[in-house]
């Protein structure tokens, strides 16, 4: 559970728009975590991260709906639904046009009606729901689409696992690379691992005065040791 903290984190931050203070979007993505390890079988092929956005996206999505000054204008499942994903499926700040408003609803899977008395109770707010962008101001009163991630491509569980998956990696090739002589070693990462300018076999040459066949050779047969020394 103590890893999966950060990842509450991650997702709290989504919410930092809203302005309710992060420590309490935090707190209540903790409770949804609790919930997640507790319902969670690892007898399934999920891991606990991907299993457990769900329930705390639900436990932060219910203390914004709560605690928000726009809280009476969601009560309802679809108007949740549509308090959260309005405005980001908006093209602009203008009124939905009937065909606008019929793709959301179908996108949504609520009725247009509802899409258009959402469209105005959002409207008619004090506090409007987008405004100026402050990522540094968890208090400021605002809540601009940007701040949620309802895209798949966005959802944290990936981007963590992803992550993750990398640094995995980065650690596995560096302890292989130990395992190399230091010119073998030098070859590999000057050919392979340097992003800014890779080596070319004939600057490997005339740097250790051997051809440039003798430098393919010693970088094959150190690529075929790093392959076998590898499981990610």
């Amino acid at each position: 559970v103590m890893h999966h903290l950060r990842f509450v984190v991650y997702i709290a931050k989504n919410y930092r728009g809203y302005g309710l203070p992060l420590a309490d979007l935090i707190q209540e993505g903790n409770i949804g975590l609790m919930k997640a390890v507790k319902n969670f079988d690892p007898g399934k092929n999920v891991r606990l991260a991907s299993f457990a956005v769900h329930w705390i996206k639900s436990e932060i999505n219910e203390f914004v709906i709560k605690n928000w000054k726009m809280v009476k204008i969601a009560t309802t499942k679809e108007q949740r639904k549509l308090f959260f994903n309005l405005r980001s499926k908006k093209k602009d700040f203008n009124w939905l046009t009937q065909d606008e408003a019929k793709k959301i609803a179908t996108d949504l899977n609520v009725s247009t009606k509802q899409v258009f008395e959402m469209e105005s109770r959002l409207a008619g707010q004090d506090i409007g729901f987008d405004g100026p962008d402050n990522a540094d101001d968890d208090s400021a009163m605002q809540a601009p689409s940007q701040w949620l991630t309802h895209e798949e491509s966005n959802d944290p569980a990936v981007l963590i696992e992803n992550q993750e998956t990398e640094n995995n990696t980065q650690t596995a090739i560096h302890t292989a690379l130990t395992a190399l002589d230091e010119r073998s070693r030098d070859i590999v990462k000057r050919r392979w691992l340097n992003e800014d300018k890779k080596a070319t076999l004939h600057e490997l040459a005339d740097e250790y005065g051997v051809s440039a066949e003798r430098i393919r050779q010693i970088e094959s047969q150190a690529m075929k040791k790093l392959k076998g020394l590898l499981v990610l």
